[in-house]
């Protein structure tokens, strides 16, 4: 195949799945094929595969990543798997530390807890989420979660609440961001950092370094993890690849224009969109900041952004629905990241090359 002769890119490579969903299917059927992506990240030895919270919106059907994440962790034997993130002031700490604590009690040294501060959907469904205005103070949040998690300090008024069940080990917390408060919050508490450069690429590079430079070792992490969400689509040419990531492009301009909610939009949706200059210039601009090309472009892209961010590790969303696209493009990032099955004892590693 395209890409066996090709160099591996030297990190690991995990999977973010946000589950789209178009007009012409059911989120049943979206659903099938998270459970297909999960199955086929663990055969290829994907490092951990992700899922994202969103909420009010027709072409997402990743509204509940806990639930996700029980599905695939049940579906999967190595692949480590978690949230990418949990939009903590959606929640209450202590039902985030709880659903987590299971998850972490049935697929022990497995689990990852990544959370973040945006709202993930609308202000009238935030409201509705919050009961409120709510508290995006991250860092506070934080330190609850944490307490509930491993306990609280003995002058805390909440010392002695835990979650339930007790964890075997606490799951692996990352930072979520795409701007410098969380790439400052993760190096301040010496937690690790994953940045969404596939919607907000222009700040990608100047995040990931503040994290390294500000970084403080903590029992947690000892020296600094960055990871780097970015949108591959890979196929055996740049003109296939390109015509796979149109439907992605076009439900990215909409997100952008303030365009009402709608389904991922099919093949058909994209051929008869009428597209403006300026339009075409957008997503332009956008597909060349991500991945998307023949197995040779899409290395040559990714290893620049590992150089120019720093990134310790990849993880790739693939928003392509065709079952038989995205696998193709999936197995052919994996040969690209010479990503291989490392055995049973790399479920005990978090960060490969760090001592936990």
């Amino acid at each position: 195949m395209a890409g066996d002769r090709l160099q591996p890119l030297g990190v690991p490579v995990s999977l973010l799945d946000v589950v789209p969903v178009t007009a012409r299917e059911s989120a049943a059927d979206a659903l099938d094929r998270a459970r297909e992506l999960a199955r086929l990240g663990d055969e290829l030895g994907y490092h951990r595969l992700w899922y994202a919270e969103h909420h009010s919106m027709p072409g997402i059907a990743s509204t509940a990543p806990e639930v996700l994440v029980a599905n695939a962790a049940a579906i999967t034997r190595r692949i480590r798997v978690g949230s990418g993130g949990v939009m903590l002031p959606n929640h209450s700490p202590l039902t985030v530390a709880e659903r987590y604590a299971t998850l972490d009690a049935l697929h022990p040294g497995r689990i990852d807890l990544g959370v973040g501060r945006a709202p993930g959907t609308d202000r009238r469904t935030m409201l509705a989420l919050r009961r409120g205005a709510g508290d995006d103070d991250l860092g506070e949040l934080l330190y609850e979660l944490f307490g509930y998690l491993r306990g609280f300090p003995a002058d805390d008024p909440l010392r002695g609440l835990l979650a339930y069940p007790r964890p075997v080990e606490s799951p692996t917390v990352v930072v979520l961001g795409s701007s410098d408060y969380g790439a400052r919050l993760a190096a301040a508490l010496g937690l690790p950092y994953a940045f969404a450069h596939h919607f907000s690429a222009r700040f990608s590079t100047l995040a990931m370094r503040l994290y390294r430079d500000e970084f403080q070792p903590s029992a947690e992490l000892p020296r600094p993890h960055a990871i780097l969400t970015v949108s591959v689509v890979c196929a055996d040419s740049d003109a296939e690849a390109r015509r796979l990531a149109s439907a992605w492009a076009l439900s990215f301009l909409r997100l952008r224009s303030g365009h009402p909610p709608s389904p991922f939009p099919t093949a058909e949706e994209v051929a008869a969109h009428q597209w403006t200059a300026d339009q075409r210039a957008f997503v332009d601009e956008h597909l060349a900041a991500q991945a998307v090309g023949s197995p040779a472009t899409v290395r040559a892209r990714l290893r620049t952004l590992i150089d120019d961010t720093g990134a310790d590790e990849l993880m790739a969303t693939v928003p392509v629905t065709d079952a038989a696209a995205r696998r193709r493009s999936v197995e052919m990032l994996a040969r690209l990241a010479g990503v291989l099955v490392a055995g049973d004892a790399a479920l005990r590693e978090p960060w490969p090359g760090h001592s936990r």
